[in-house]
């Protein structure tokens, strides 16, 4: 078993400066830990290139402005940061967290002369589910759990409030056997995964739901980039959860979870094709393509 994130060697960058990996605590009255009020991003190192890097960073900022709070630092200094976070930590393959956050000045739901605080952690992270997992198809469960809507919440945000319902999904889809949850909106339409998009091949075109209520994620973005490359039609709509049973293939996207085939959702089947394969090929390319990640 791995060790324990707080329990590691090497250095986190904490509030401008890289510091010991141990140290870079924060006090149990952080406003963010009572009421969620943090943002973060996930961002891929691949061949000691970071994906996609400046779009994390623009990101990140969007995601703290929708929470009301600034961060006190340039997208520029972010993207510096998580680069000499990565040089330091020697990672060639890995995994980036960027996050912000209320501090401890106020504690109740009012927070505004609360200090904003930023970190960037990372650590080598190949793939977000087995290799088996993958080879095959997850196995996804419809979850109760939904997507809320753009009145409930700043759903265009990587804000970590909205990671509580998907935590719940996960574990309950866990506890069934299975890999994630397929999660529906707060209209009952097809939304996501838990922590990724969904796409499927129905009639060799790539249908994927409106990301009007959740994240339009980066990697969404680039795979239906390289799809339209291909030649492949791609078609944003809303998408009944009866009509998944029309989809041959299905696959989710996310940073972490990069391209992953799906075998099987409820008590529907799948099995990965040439569309999932050529996708997923031309992904691995142009994430290890450091002049085209650029």
């Amino acid at each position: 078993m791995a060790a324990a994130f707080d329990d590691r060697d090497g250095v986190i960058w904490f509030d401008g400066a890289l510091k010991d990996w141990r140290s870079t605590n924060v006090h149990v009255l952080t406003h963010a830990l009572h009421y969620g009020s943090s943002v973060f991003e996930g961002v891929r190192v691949y061949g000691g290139h970071v994906f996609k890097l400046r779009e994390h960073s623009l990101r990140l900022m969007f995601s703290a402005e929708q929470m009301g709070f600034e961060i006190p630092y340039t997208v520029e200094q972010i993207d510096q940061a998580c680069l000499d976070v990565v040089k330091a930590q020697k990672i060639v393959d890995g995994y980036i967290r960027p996050f912000a956050w209320r501090g401890s000045e106020m504690i109740g739901v009012s927070a505004q002369q609360s200090k904003i605080h930023l970190a960037v952690a990372v650590w080598e992270w190949p793939s977000y589910y087995s290799p088996e997992a993958r080879a095959k198809g997850i196995r996804m469960v419809t979850t109760k759990w939904r997507r809320p809507s753009p009145e409930s919440g700043p759903v265009k945000a990587k804000a970590a409030g909205l990671y509580m319902i998907c935590t719940l999904a996960k574990h309950a889809a866990e506890a069934e056997g299975c890999q994630d949850a397929l999660m529906l909106d707060y209209r009952g339409l097809v939304a996501e995964a838990t922590s990724a998009n969904i796409f499927m091949n129905i009639e060799g075109k790539l249908h994927t739901p409106t990301a009007d209520c959740f994240l339009n994620g980066l990697t969404r973005q680039t795979i239906m980039g390289l799809a339209k490359a291909r030649g492949i039609e791609v078609v944003e709509r809303f998408i009944k959860p009866e009509e998944i049973k029309n989809a041959s293939e299905v696959f989710l996207t996310g940073t972490a979870a990069e391209i992953t085939p799906v075998g099987q959702i409820d008590d529907l089947t799948f099995v990965p094709a040439s569309m999932t394969d050529l996708l997923t090929k031309d992904y691995e390319a142009v994430t290890r393509n450091h002049k085209a990640a650029a």
